[in-house]
């Protein structure tokens, strides 16, 4: 297990650039990946089942600890993301799909990656663990609500479907890696340092398949998706720092709080667009995955080297997403 752990690692460490390779691979030859989008709820599923696996009681009992940093951190996910994402939509010259990917991106629970940038940003690790765990219950009713509310103006939405939808792929695996790690834990803790590669692997193949289903599109409306992907991301570790800030938060809480909010469940959101939408709905998400990881790396580096004033957890187990 040393040795796949050093490769998960690894692979963790070079999530960006595998990602963007692979992406460039299936713009490349859209054809050879052709039928990947049928897989790509149940690469979500088994990527959320990882996550569930590596929490533990423990990690809800912050609430119980720090509960106003909590709810703060948890309104200012589901408030600030989307209140960009429809300001993004309603003034970019984005195609109805593309817009609709902008506001599913911006309505999807936090991605698991997160933790591992606030522990890397001597942040409150154990806020953001808190946090990605809440949002990611609360997903099933919120996220179908807000993208109701926020993109029905551009395309139907049903929001019983997307609720069934990320109860099977988010939900439903998330609770069961979780029962497994609480009553299996000897037999669980021998694959956990595998759980960074396994979310590598499934990203990357959900990236191709939605690069490969939107090629045309992606090429007539590259840098306008990419604008609208890094302002969204930018404006939302910034909101998400200031929120706390204004709060009274300390600054670990401040840390974590910036980029929980700034970092998404991308890979949701593309499920979410290739079932329920378009495929070229799904390539912000796509598009998203690379660049909150880069952005995330770069403000964690940043940050790495500032001492904070606050509580922090000593470890924690992540994986990009």
């Amino acid at each position: 297990m040393g040795r796949l752990q050093q490769i998960s690692d690894q692979a963790g460490r070079w999530f960006p650039l595998i990602v963007l390779v692979a992406g460039a691979i299936a713009m490349a030859v859209p054809g050879a990946f052709a039928g990947w989008s049928a897989a790509v709820p149940w690469l979500l599923a088994l990527i959320m089942l990882g996550m569930g696996l590596t929490l533990r009681p423990v990690d809800f009992a912050y609430v119980a600890r720090r509960p106003i940093a909590f709810v703060i951190g948890v309104v200012a996910q589901f408030v600030i993301m989307p209140g960009i994402g429809w300001l993004l939509a309603t003034t970019l010259p984005l195609s109805p799909e593309l817009a609709v990917g902008v506001i599913l991106v911006a309505c999807s629970p936090g991605g698991t990656a997160s933790n591992v940038m606030v522990f890397l940003a001597k942040g409150d690790t154990a806020l953001s663990v808190a946090m990605t765990s809440a949002s990611t219950l609360l997903a099933p009713i919120v996220t179908p609500l807000l993208v109701l509310a926020l993109a029905g103006r551009f395309l139907p939405v049903q929001p019983g479907a997307l609720f069934v939808s990320i109860l099977q792929i988010v939900l439903i695996p998330v609770l069961l890696g979780f029962l497994l790690r609480r009553f299996a834990e000897r037999q669980v803790e021998k694959v956990v340092p595998a759980l960074p590669l396994v979310s590598v692997v499934g990203i990357t193949a959900v990236v191709m398949a939605v690069v490969a289903g939107s090629a045309a599109a992606l090429l007539a409306s590259g840098l306008v998706i990419l604008v609208a992907v890094v302002l969204h991301n930018v404006l939302g570790l910034g909101l998400g720092y200031l929120a706390a800030r204004l709060c009274g938060l300390d600054e670990t809480a401040r840390r974590a709080i910036s980029i929980e909010v700034g970092m998404q469940n991308s890979g949701l959101s593309a499920s979410l667009a290739t079932t329920h939408f378009n495929p070229v709905a799904a390539l912000p998400a796509a598009v998203f995955s690379v660049w909150h990881n880069v952005s995330g790396s770069i403000l964690a580096g940043y940050w790495a080297r500032r001492p904070a004033v606050g509580p922090v957890r000593s470890g924690v187990d992540g994986s990009p997403e």
